[in-house]
């Protein structure tokens, strides 16, 4: 009569079934947390490189909640009243328009710092149609308005909870400040706090939509 074949112990068995699971629940939560950290920690560079390689690029999407409609002045208003009047706001609205972009937060000390040069040029540059947008970001939205009123700021702002925007913008730290043409293209790029030789030259350069290229500003906070 042949041997009868050793039977398996069902707990042994059972145990070996529950490592295969808990080890492959490991593994895809790895795979997961890798690719959440690709697609959200990893800014894209499509602008800087294409500023670098060609001199102006299209302009990321852009289409967020107004925080702040801001005091337009008689030669904006008419331009760009109507779209800063509803509750939310794209850079498509504003085809036409040269723009000043500059992404900042109420808990990032150069910002503050920064935020009065802004004031000072925008209240020269709404003159000759340029408008300045801030875009807000990862902050609390009480914070972002008592930033805006002990700043003095008048220019409109947005708001992004996250940092989507940023990371679509190339965006790594606060402040960072883009040239927009009336066409729609990004002709500059200021990592850091703009100074006011920059801030001039880049508002000059989204007039005549003039390549700019990517220039290091002053102190800036990393955002995470």
């Amino acid at each position: 009569m042949a041997a009868e074949a050793p039977r398996r112990s069902p707990l042994r068995l059972a145990a070996r079934i529950a490592a295969a699971l808990i080890g492959g629940v490991f593994a895809l939560l790895l795979v997961l947390l890798l690719a959440y950290g690709l697609l959200n920690k990893s800014p894209d560079r499509t602008v800087d490189d294409g500023l670098r390689a060609s001199g102006s690029v299209a302009a990321p999407a852009l289409d967020q909640p107004v925080l702040q409609r801001g005091d337009l002045g008689p030669v904006l208003g008419p331009r760009v009243g109507s779209a800063l009047a509803g509750r939310r706001v794209s850079l498509a609205q504003l085809r036409g328009t040269p723009v000043v972009l500059n992404f900042w937060a109420s808990w990032c000390d150069p910002c503050r710092a920064e935020a009065p040069g802004l004031q000072r040029g925008w209240t020269l540059a709404r003159a000759r149609g340029v408008l300045f947008l801030g875009l807000n970001m990862q902050d609390i939205t009480d914070d972002a308005h008592a930033f805006v009123r002990d700043a003095g700021v008048t220019y409109p702002s947005l708001r992004d909870r996250s940092n989507g925007v940023a990371h679509r913008w190339g965006v790594t730290g606060l402040p960072e400040t883009f040239f927009v043409s009336a066409q729609g293209r990004v002709v500059g790029h200021v990592i850091g706090a703009v100074s006011p030789g920059q801030l001039a030259d880049g508002i000059a350069a989204a007039r005549a939509g003039r390549a700019q290229g990517v220039q290091s500003g002053g102190d800036r906070r990393k955002t995470s």
